[in-house]
């Protein structure tokens, strides 16, 4: 038996089996992580090697607490956003397509939401490094407010136009 999905202007989306719709949804989602995977080892490859410059000794213990915080975010982030490649190696020909998809999907949406925590962490830190803590805090609240719009918000309200029937 075939699926058919709506898409939104009154026919039927595509005409495809579980199976295919799994296939499908599976490599948007491998497309989505290879962008995701390379900012997130870029800054935790960065997170890294800040403790080994000369001015770290020099950081306030709050800042000190803070890096260590950006870390483990950061670990936690690849380790979410890595997790699918896993999944889907430890359970390829077990006939789990389905089931890995739905459950890369949410380890994935998790790693955005440490992403974000790891982002903003690391943005607090330097920002506090150069401009009063309280001017840092304000534009790392910002970033977020900015992250939040351009990742959550945006999505979710051309999802509700489309559902109610508005285009471009």
């Amino acid at each position: 038996m075939t699926e058919h999905a709506p898409d939104g202007r009154g026919g039927h989306g595509r005409d495809e089996t579980p199976e295919e719709r799994a296939d499908r949804r599976w490599a948007d989602l491998l497309q989505e992580l290879r962008v995701a995977q390379t900012g997130v080892q870029i800054l935790f490859g960065f997170l890294l090697t800040v403790v080994f410059q000369q001015r770290f000794p020099q950081l306030s213990d709050t800042d000190r607490h803070l890096y260590a915080v950006t870390v483990v975010l950061g670990a936690a982030t690849t380790g979410a956003l890595v997790s699918p490649a896993a999944m889907h190696r430890l359970l390829t020909g077990r006939r789990l397509k389905p089931e890995t998809v739905v459950w890369a999907s949410r380890l994935t949406v998790l790693g955005l939401f440490l992403l974000l925590c790891t982002m903003t962490c690391a943005l607090l830190l330097v920002l506090r490094l150069v401009l009063p803590s309280s001017t840092a805090a304000w534009l790392a609240v910002g970033l977020v407010v900015w992250f939040a719009v351009c990742w959550l918000a945006v999505p979710l309200w051309t999802a509700r136009r489309a559902r109610n029937g508005h285009s471009g």
